[in-house]
């Protein structure tokens, strides 16, 4: 998964938080969701912007914090 494909961080979007590219929906927010339980099905239902493949950037993303 190459998380850069989807995530983006600019000053001008969500005051330069990491989200996901052409969406106001920040990678947090996915992460929060997924600590909360909820799984891919729901966050797509919730946010029909994204993709199966944005939220697993979303992870990818986070992991490589992680490191």
């Amino acid at each position: 998964m190459n998380w850069q494909e989807y995530v983006v961080i600019d000053p001008e979007i969500c005051r330069g938080r990491a989200c996901i590219r052409c969406t106001r929906v920040m990678v947090s927010v996915i992460l929060d969701n997924i600590a909360a339980g909820q799984g891919v099905e729901e966050i797509l239902k919730s946010y029909p912007s994204l993709t199966q493949d944005a939220i697993l950037a979303a992870l990818a993303y986070g992991a490589e914090l992680a490191r």
